[in-house]
């Protein structure tokens, strides 16, 4: 169900939620967090809207989503519009459309739909704030969630987030790479268990997740880790063997494979932002890895 409520206030929107609720009872009671989308325009709204809702499926949550419309408007309006049943995932959507001077207190306009006794998390579908801890959505936050892929420059984007970190910060490109980091240090958990002497990794100019792995290797490795461009795949080198995990750019399988050993074939498809999302509100602490992979990026070697 989708009701739209054009030229409202907080008040008539929180009224309206309730009798809906009261109506059919389409709104579960029993989420756990409340996820703030923040967008500067209509371009990723129904994409960020449908990976919330597939993440609420594993988080029961409140959805709100700020779309910051014409700042210009003459006057102050809030539009708002309501999704909730098979149209909201396991909770409810609360779309809200500021206009004119209403676009810059943001954080006012949300406060009122914050669920009670439950963490926010905050998400910039589309990059996101130099410092998102910041930004007055940001502040509501105890997790904010960047995307520095759909950034114009993803590798500035990415370098950028160390200065403005702040626990509690992550990227969607640090949650693309898990797998890809669970297979490599699987594999140095086997024989002859000898350190690695160097790295080298390679892929698409534009893509941070593989600049932000190479931040973490550089700062668990003790040699030198190279950023390529080239064909996707990570090689890590030690003295008796080099260890290659590579994929086609577009495809879904990997191939891992170690000197004198046969190769395995490993499922590895590039995740989509709503996996990512759904990874990202598991744990709502302090990600120091991602801190220490955002450090490691400065001692990467461009090549």
């Amino acid at each position: 169900m989708i009701v739209d409520l054009p030229d409202t206030t907080t008040n008539d929107i929180n009224k309206k939620i309730t009798g809906l609720r009261e109506e059919g009872g389409a709104i579960t009671l029993s989420r756990v967090l409340t996820l703030v989308i923040s967008l500067d325009s209509d371009d990723a709204l129904e994409d960020s809207i449908e990976a919330a809702n597939f993440a609420s499926r594993e988080h029961p949550c409140r959805v709100i989503v700020v779309v910051h419309g014409d700042r210009k408007a003459p006057e102050p309006r809030l539009d708002a519009q309501l999704r909730v049943g098979g149209d909201a995932g396991a909770g409810e959507v609360v779309s809200l459309r500021l206009h004119g001077e209403l676009a810059d207190h943001a954080s006012s306009v949300v406060l009122p739909f914050l669920l009670p006794d439950t963490p926010v998390v905050a998400w910039w579908p589309k990059g996101g704030p130099d410092v998102p801890a910041q930004d007055p959505l940001g502040q509501l936050a105890i997790r904010r969630i960047t995307n520095a892929t759909d950034c114009a420059d993803p590798l500035a984007a990415i370098k950028s987030r160390l200065q403005g970190y702040t626990d509690g910060d992550t990227d969607l490109a640090w949650a693309r790479i898990t797998y890809w980091r669970a297979l490599l240090a699987s594999a140095l958990d086997q024989a002859p268990y000898e350190p690695i002497t160097s790295a080298v990794v390679s892929g698409l100019k534009d893509e941070p997740s593989l600049d932000v792995l190479a931040g973490w290797l550089a700062a668990r490795i003790d040699g030198p880790v190279q950023r390529a461009v080239g064909e996707l795949r990570v090689d890590l080198v030690r003295s008796s063997e080099t260890i290659t995990l590579q994929r086609p750019q577009t495809g879904i399988t990997a191939t891992l494979t170690r000197t004198s050993r046969p190769e395995a074939r490993i499922p590895l498809a590039r995740r989509e932002a709503k996996e990512c999302l759904a990874e990202d509100l598991r744990r709502l602490d302090a990600d120091e890895i991602y801190h220490e992979a955002l450090q490691g990026i400065e001692k990467v070697q461009y090549v």
